[in-house]
């Protein structure tokens, strides 16, 4: 069975499959802000999506973080994970890539196991 939460005309936000929660893409709501306060903001909003989803950052099987300047903000994002991140880390890959926005400067894609 697969059950889809907050669905929009392109897309479910969370995805739920056989125990495993997969999340859309996540960014800050707020795109004026500078790399760590968009970073908090879009944990903050992952930590929502998680508890609609029936889990939490303990159960985080995968992070996929796309940063748009990852020369510029690499160190900035990782002292806002570090202290955001519970000691049960996922596998995680980070990488520079175009953002939809132009001041998108993090979008982040979690996979979970339901708790």
């Amino acid at each position: 069975m697969i059950t889809r939460k907050i669905i929009n005309e392109k897309m479910s936000r969370i995805v739920e499959h056989n125990g495993t929660i997969y999340f859309a893409g996540i960014v800050s709501d707020d795109k004026e802000l500078d790399i760590k306060i968009q970073a908090k903001r879009a944990l903050e909003i992952a930590e929502e999506r998680f508890k609609e989803a029936g889990t939490d950052k303990h159960h985080l099987l995968r992070a996929e973080i796309c940063l748009k300047d990852i020369y510029r903000d690499f160190d900035a994002f990782n002292e806002v994970w570090k202290a955001w991140i519970s000691d049960e880390k996922p596998a995680r890959a980070c990488v520079e890539a175009n953002m939809a926005s132009h001041n998108t400067l993090v979008e982040i894609i979690f996979t979970a196991a339901k708790k």
